[in-house]
């Protein structure tokens, strides 16, 4: 914008100076410099919000596919890049504490949703954040939200629940119309307001598996300045509850839904009736500050006396003796029990003893020729000859 006020700048002192105006050239420049100074601002997205209610606002991808591929149109070409979208609140790394942001694919819209609080009244500037998956480009937008006061006053609110939804596929617009007209037939009145909606992921409900016909469910909760209908009030009444806790089918069910992934769960509604007044709590009583006297203290009797022998043999006594049998069948077992190189010499043929003694030799001779020096050393002796002369002589006998 800077350049476009120098421009104009320029404009007005060439039509001060005539000489400077043949030049025609400096008012394409000018008006060219402007035009694209003014396209290039972009104002921020004002909306309202008043505290109580619901405030939603989804993030059409198809609006930003436009801000980042505009020169298609002219062409004809028309694309569905993947988006993702990152919000924080303006000079915050996150949202502020009353919004949530949603978005479960990167081909679906983002929503931003929540219920403003008395407390959180005054200008929220929340900055979105556009990527394109496909040319990883990216787009800044600003959403001014002003929280403003209730406008409206709902003593009466209910929260149901919505077992086959997903809280991303309950905030357009149109499934909220919906789930308020099944709403409105079972409340007996129009006059009803969304007030909150939270997925059943955040009251700590499982999440759901990755397979059709599983849901993760939303709660809805709605209100009004009307009281409930007596349909509703059944749900207080003993015979109701009793009938939820044994999980069997509700007789009192006077619940209709035109979409049957809209049916809720109606022993999962909840009734606040906030035009009675809440009792105060009440006050605690100051004391004098003094305790009472209570009488001198008497400090309990010592415990009788205690034989701790019985304990002693069951945890020592008995574990060693158990130990000291087992070391001595050990000992039998090791000790007396072995053959002895005599009485095992006895069993063996001579001739296996031969062939042992022989390798034996053979090995140390192999270790005193490798240890010491070849030309030293005695050349080895032939093992099959004595071999063969035991042979013979065992074939004589």
């Amino acid at each position: 914008m800077g350049v476009c006020f120098c421009s104009l700048h320029q404009v007005l002192l060439s039509i001060k100076n005539p000489n400077k105006m043949a030049d025609t050239g400096n008012w394409a420049l000018a008006l060219t410099v402007c035009a694209a100074g003014f396209l290039a601002v972009r104002s921020d997205i004002i909306t309202e919000a008043p505290a109580g209610r619901l405030f939603v606002y989804e993030l059409h991808r198809e609006i930003f596919q436009s801000e980042f591929e505009p020169s298609h149109k002219v062409f004809g070409q028309f694309y569905n890049d993947p988006m993702v979208f990152k919000c924080n609140k303006e000079r915050f790394p996150d949202l502020p504490r009353w919004l949530r942001f949603t978005q479960r694919d990167s081909y679906d819209n983002g929503f931003l949703y929540g219920t403003p609080l008395p407390q959180d009244q005054g200008r929220n500037i929340i900055e979105i954040f556009v990527i394109n998956k496909r040319s990883y480009g990216t787009f800044r937008e600003r959403l001014v939200i002003n929280v403003g006061p209730a406008v409206k006053r709902m003593p009466y609110q209910a929260e149901f629940f919505i077992e086959r939804r997903e809280i991303e596929k309950v905030l357009p617009a149109a499934v909220q119309e919906e789930i308020k007209r099944d709403i409105q037939l079972l409340w007996g009145t129009s006059r009803l307001d969304f007030v909150n909606m939270t997925s059943a992921l955040d009251r700590g409900g499982r999440v759901p598996l990755p397979l059709p016909g599983y849901f993760e469910g939303v709660y809805v909760k709605l209100g009004s300045d009307q009281p409930f209908s007596q349909c509703m009030l059944q749900l207080e009444t003993p015979e109701q509850q009793r009938e939820c806790v044994t999980g069997g089918k509700v007789s009192g069910d006077c619940s209709t839904c035109t979409n049957p992934i809209n049916c809720i769960n109606w022993c999962n509604t909840v009734l606040w009736d906030l035009s009675k007044p809440v009792p105060r709590a009440p006050v605690p009583t100051v004391g004098s500050g003094v305790l009472a006297w209570g009488g001198e203290f008497s400090p309990p009797d010592s415990p009788p006396d205690r034989d701790f022998l019985p304990d002693y043999i069951v945890t020592v006594v008995v574990p060693f003796a158990l130990a000291l049998i087992l070391c001595l069948i050990l000992a039998y077992i090791m000790c007396c029990r072995r053959e002895g190189v005599l009485k095992r010499n006895t069993k063996t043929p001579d001739l296996q003893l031969y062939h042992h003694h022989t390798i034996q030799d053979n090995a140390s001779e192999l270790r005193r020729m490798a240890g010491g020096d070849r030309l030293t050393v005695d050349p080895p002796r032939q093992c099959l000859q004595p071999l063969l002369m035991a042979e013979q002589a065992m074939a004589g006998r």
